[in-house]
């Protein structure tokens, strides 16, 4: 079987595992992961690997990029301190703490003989940075505040680049280099600092070309272009591509789109980077079940259980130093979103990946790619599966009932009013006694009068059920407007002039929505939680 027919038959079980979890109720990246893990255990047909050149050029860019190009620019810089903390040395100390854990554990329970501090290190970097394709696809299933997701985000796109120089720098050391604190300092801002160099020269150069263009077709291409490009130049000079593409995106969706595109054009866009980052979250989700030999699991189910409490362990010490930090600061959250941001650092491919890249003659490579996919799987399933529950006793997200009880109430007043609808409908057509028709719409009218009554209640009682309301009702009429603009032009009602006019307005207030909220203002500074 040849690659093209691989991934058709991957993306076709995609779908099918997304239409499945909406009934189930699954996050949909546990869905895909435990599709790829009955997938790889009956051995139904040859799958691409998952291996690092498949990775970096299919997968990370694309994925990076459309996370970046959504990130406003002034929020980033408002929680500067609490992502840079994370994402730089954050992952130096939990690479470092991680290995100070785990190699004496490993002796005390001799379950990895030959398993030194070495060894240690160089899981501690692959396993240290929080993954964006896991921790992107998780929090976009999950109603969580603005501000949280930004900061899950932003330090994990940011630390993606770090884990990477740090797993490179981790492998000199265990061959013996002679590498010093200063010399691990200069090379890490080299690779990083150049990455971002390079992405910004990248993202200004699309960006001004975009000025020039109106072509929806070509800027969308160019974006495309932005992405790998930025990701394929760096790596090539031996900097870091994640980190590249990061400031491309930011660039391109920051000053790019709002100062060069149309309105129409850059809502294309947006729905162009959606669309490809759901296709490749899919098909990546799909290929870590797959690549993951549930045999050697089992016969490794200690020292990946061992392994994943402490890097559990750490990421929560570290969370917990930044709150203290930040507290400091204007840009403290609550204990609360310290656990949210504890339990939300996920591994993903990229660990994997890392780890595959190891050496052939690495010792202990073949119990560390294990340790390292048992982590991956415990981390997704585990905590993929229990995050929304744990938000929820945190009171972070509000829990489902309020938001039941609301749902049954609109169920139950469209029931009603659709009722009075036909019984109007049989008054005209004399199917019923007027006496009758009174009676029965005198009964539905109460029913309305008493469920409008208790949604006025509820709504007033939720603020954030009541501002959800307005911004879809405001999000319905928009694409209402659109549709019938589109419907007058196809009829030839609408010059094309005129009707693509009248679609840029609706689109610019579109996105004046989505970018401000239910009430068309912008919306206030994110207090802290």
């Amino acid at each position: 079987m040849n690659l093209e027919s691989a991934f058709i038959i991957l993306f076709v079980i995609a779908m099918v595992v997304a239409i499945s979890v909406r009934r189930l109720r699954l996050p949909y990246t546990v869905g895909l992961v435990l599709a790829g893990l009955l997938l790889g255990s009956a051995h139904l047909f040859p799958a691409p690997e998952l291996n690092k050149s498949l990775l970096f050029a299919i997968f990370l860019p694309g994925l990076i990029f459309e996370a970046a190009f959504h990130l406003d620019f002034q929020d980033l810089w408002r929680n500067r301190v609490t992502i840079t903390s994370l994402a730089f040395p954050g992952v130096v100390a939990s690479t470092a703490l991680t290995a100070l854990a785990l190699a004496p554990v490993a002796r005390a329970l001799d379950f990895l003989p030959g398993f030194t501090w070495r060894h240690a290190l160089v899981f501690g970097a692959l396993i240290s940075a929080t993954d964006p394709v896991a921790v992107l696809a998780l929090f976009r299933t999950l109603n969580v505040p603005r501000r949280l997701s930004l900061l899950l985000e932003g330090e994990s796109l940011l630390n993606d680049g770090t884990g990477i120089v740090f797993f490179t720098l981790s492998l000199s050391i265990f061959a013996g280099a002679g590498v010093t604190a200063w010399g691990l300092g200069i090379e890490f801002l080299t690779v990083v600092g150049m990455g971002a160099a390079i992405g910004v020269a990248v993202g200004l150069v699309v960006s001004t070309i975009l000025r020039h263009l109106d072509d929806p077709m070509i800027e969308v291409s160019l974006t495309t272009i932005a992405a790998y490009g930025s990701f394929v130049l760096a790596d090539q000079l031996n900097y870091s591509g994640v980190i590249a593409t990061v400031a491309a995106g930011i660039l391109c969706g920051n000053y790019g789109a709002r100062t060069g595109m149309a309105p129409s054009t850059r809502a294309a866009a947006e729905t162009f980077w959606e669309f490809v980052a759901f296709a490749l979250n899919s098909v990546v989700f799909l290929l870590i079940g797959i690549e993951v030999p549930i045999s050697d699991l089992r016969a490794s189910w200690l020292p990946i259980l061992a392994a994943y409490l402490i890097v559990t362990l750490v990421r929560g010490v570290l969370v917990f130093v930044v709150w203290r930090i930040v507290g400091l600061t204007r840009e403290r959250f609550s204990g609360r979103w310290g656990m949210a941001l504890t339990w939300g650092g996920l591994r993903g491919a990229l660990p994997m990946v890392l780890a595959l890249g190891l050496p052939w003659d690495f010792p202990l490579r073949e119990q560390i790619i294990s340790i390292t996919f048992g982590v991956v799987i415990l981390s997704i399933l585990g905590h993929g599966l229990t995050m929304a529950p744990l938000l929820k006793v945190l009171g972070i997200v509000r829990g489902g009932n309020e938001r039941a009880a609301y749902d049954l109430l609109r169920g139950e007043l469209q029931g009603a009013a659709a009722a009075l609808e036909e019984l109007d409908r049989l008054e005209r057509l004399h199917s019923l006694a007027p006496r009758s028709l009174e009676q029965l719409r005198g009964d539905y009218q109460q029913r309305v009068d008493r469920v409008r009554e208790e949604i006025g209640k509820l709504a007033v009682e939720q603020d954030d059920l009541h501002s959800e309301d307005i911004y879809q009702a405001r999000l319905h009429l928009l694409l209402v407007e659109k549709n019938r603009v589109v419907d007058a032009h196809r009829r030839g009602l609408l010059s094309p002039s005129v009707n693509d006019r009248l679609l840029a307005d609706i689109d610019a207030r579109i996105l004046q929505l989505e970018s401000t909220g239910a009430d068309g203002a912008p919306e206030p500074e994110q207090k802290p939680a």
